[in-house]
């Protein structure tokens, strides 16, 4: 029986109900949906609505209920009833009889479901927070074993500057860090209860809506009734978060798969997360990292369709709501599959460390350095810059690295170079001198290491 049918004279068309009808899809609210009925049921105690007695009938129900639902969710879903509010009230009655029929009593299913998914995104920004946690020391432990490895470092895909696959590996344990900070923002901000502003006005009952807060385990209880019913900033405002986040890991997805690639021989990655060919037996696919980068659209999709829906709504309620659940749950869903799937690639990873050395050795990183040396001779930056510029097409001419030239060859370019030349030309050279906090240098690298693995565990 629906829960607004006193009103209507006749009954909704199948169409009309399939269509409106969210049990498919909110049936994951029910455990939250029984949390806050409980919280009700003490409320109504506090303005005499409920007995001591009845409260305590209605809690033990409530929780049988909720132990029932987390044995076996999906049970909900044979029943026809309307949403997990609806669901919720007929078991209930079912189990005390007209007893059940009071707990509605003051609230609304505006309210109510504001908060039920208050408490389900609140859990969930829990389970993400430590997914993340979990990626960023998977990392972090990656890094530390290969705190030497060279590893050629990019701009605009071309080799830059030579860095380490440690480095490399932290540059995504800062991206996923902010991600983690921006989550555990947004929890914060959500923790606010909105149960017991009824549909739009407040509840008529006079009782301590702080007190139900603090009994839902949330900061504080909402400040406007009319706010609290139609905020889905929430929503949104996780999907947001999820979105910059799959950002990060696509990047790092687009990385792996280059690096993993013939032409690189960077990295392989473990049978575990790879796939074959249908036709080509030799093949090796990183579906798993093509699928992280693949799945980052759709959580964007989420975030743009959540924001199109609530842009023009008036205040307070609106049947557009209804649309929130699916696109997030979708997102976070998402978001801790890529999560976990961006971790396992990490497990099982090889690092072809002479091939990076030789790509880094190959691509003329080393000519800041031969900059860096003739301004220590005295030669102005941007004159330097252009005798090493110069220098680089005579060694790309005669097809050997800038330390393979004579230093015959070298003093052409320029009188004042020496054989200490040499020197500051070699990798270990390169790396060392970048020894300014967050540098590449081995020192730097160490710290950066050592005081991730203290912040993460």
């Amino acid at each position: 029986m629906a829960l607004w049918g006193g009103r209507f004279t006749q009954a909704a068309d199948t169409r009309f109900k399939d269509f409106n009808d969210s049990l498919r899809f909110d049936y994951r609210l029910a455990v939250q949906d029984i949390v806050g009925s409980v919280a009700w049921s003490k409320a109504l105690v506090t303005v005499g609505v409920l007995s001591e007695q009845e409260q305590q009938q209605l809690e033990q129900a409530l929780n049988e209920l909720k132990v029932s639902v987390e044995e076996n969710p999906k049970q909900i879903l044979a029943s026809d009833a309307e949403d997990i509010h609806s669901w919720v009230e007929q078991q209930l009655i079912a189990k005390v009889g007209d007893l059940g029929k009071k707990l509605h009593t003051g609230r609304s299913r505006n309210d109510q479901v504001a908060t039920d998914l208050k408490l389900w995104c609140r859990e969930q920004g829990e389970v993400l927070l430590k997914a993340l946690e979990d990626l960023q020391l998977q990392m972090v432990n990656v890094a530390k074993a290969h705190q030497t490895t060279v590893l050629p470092g990019y701009t605009h895909l071309q080799r830059a500057q030579p860095v380490t696959f440690a480095h490399w590996c932290l540059a995504y344990v800062e991206m996923f860090e902010r991600d983690h900070s921006r989550l555990k923002d947004a929890v914060a901000r959500l923790n606010t209860c909105p149960l017991g502003s009824g549909a739009l006005a407040g509840t008529a009952y006079a009782m301590d809506r702080e007190l139900i807060a603090q009994n839902l385990g949330f900061a504080r209880a909402t400040r406007n009734s009319l706010d609290s019913v139609s905020d889905r900033d929430h929503v949104m405002e996780l999907m947001s978060v999820a979105s910059i986040s799959m950002l990060h890991l696509s990047r790092l997805a687009e990385d792996m798969i280059f690096y993993n690639s013939g032409e690189a021989n960077f990295i392989e990655l473990a049978d575990t997360v790879t796939s074959g060919s249908s036709l080509m037996p030799q093949k090796k696919n990183p579906d798993a990292l093509e699928l992280i980068r693949g799945k980052t659209g759709r959580v964007y999709g989420s975030l743009a369709g959540m924001m199109m829906t609530v842009k023009a709504l008036p205040l307070a309620y609106n049947k557009d709501m209804q649309e929130d659940k699916e696109g997030l749950f979708d997102a976070l869903d998402t978001w801790f599959d890529c999560i976990e799937m961006a971790a396992l690639c990490f497990d099982g990873i090889k690092v072809n460390g002479e091939r990076t050395l030789e790509a880094a050795q190959q691509g003329y990183a080393n000519a800041t350095e031969l900059a860096d040396y003739l301004v220590a001779k005295g030669i102005p930056f941007r004159e330097a810059h252009h005798i090493v510029g110069v220098a680089v097409v005579g060694a790309i001419e005669k097809g050997s690295a800038l330390e393979e030239l004579s230093l015959a060859e070298l003093k052409a370019f320029s009188s004042v170079i020496e054989e200490d030349v040499y020197a500051i030309l070699t990798i270990e050279s390169c790396l060392a001198k970048r020894n300014a906090l967050g540098g590449v240098a081995p020192e730097q690298v160490a710290f950066a290491v050592e005081q991730a693995e203290a912040r993460l565990k």
